[in-house]
């Protein structure tokens, strides 16, 4: 009783955690190096990228990967490569699911592409900005595609900011390995 009369704001997290986990939408935790961040996912809204991205998990795909991309005020990119920096073979790409109405805001995790609006495997991102210039505006061109966002941070944010914040070199890879040591999914 006493931590929910400290501080309106710690209230206010664990409410939106409660709301969360209550709604019935699956959640994933990745186990970093860094620490844990747990990720509400949107089957409702992106319903191929959600089961795309849920069948990696399961299989441990995730598991011993690393932020090989890290942009301080745009975003964190992950799950492709191992350790070693080798590229981990995918499954097919997946259909663009952008449309969805979702926006690519702070928090939020979208699906990493090509210039082939359609070409989303395993490799995703976690907004650390709005980046508005990554949602779908249409179909004209592979830029108005847009990202398609499917989850977004319900817990670890704070994990998140000390990603975005490593120092990188070329490439924008983090010259610390932030791995992802496994990828835990709740249902």
């Amino acid at each position: 009783m006493k931590i929910w009369m400290r501080s309106g704001l710690l209230l206010l997290m664990f409410s939106s955690l409660a709301i969360a986990q209550d709604n019935g939408a699956p959640q994933v935790t990745l186990h970093t190096s860094k620490g844990a961040i747990t990720i509400e996912l949107f089957p409702d809204k992106a319903p191929v990228t959600v089961a795309n991205f849920l069948q990696y998990a399961r299989d441990g795909f995730y598991d011993g990967t690393v932020f090989h991309r890290v942009i301080s005020h745009f975003m964190i990119q992950g799950g492709g490569y191992s350790t070693d920096m080798i590229r981990k073979p995918t499954r097919d790409p997946i259909q663009n699911e952008a449309t969805n109405g979702l926006k690519n805001t702070r928090g939020t995790l979208a699906m990493a592409r090509t210039a082939d609006p359609h070409s989303a495997t395993a490799q995703f991102f976690i907004n650390v900005e709005i980046n508005a210039n990554l949602d779908y505006t249409g179909t004209n061109n592979s830029r108005a595609w847009g990202y398609a966002v499917f989850g977004r941070v319900v817990e670890g944010m704070e994990v998140v900011d000390d990603i975005r914040f490593v120092e990188t070199g070329p490439g924008d890879r983090p010259l610390e390995q932030v791995i992802i040591e496994r990828v835990e999914v709740h249902q």
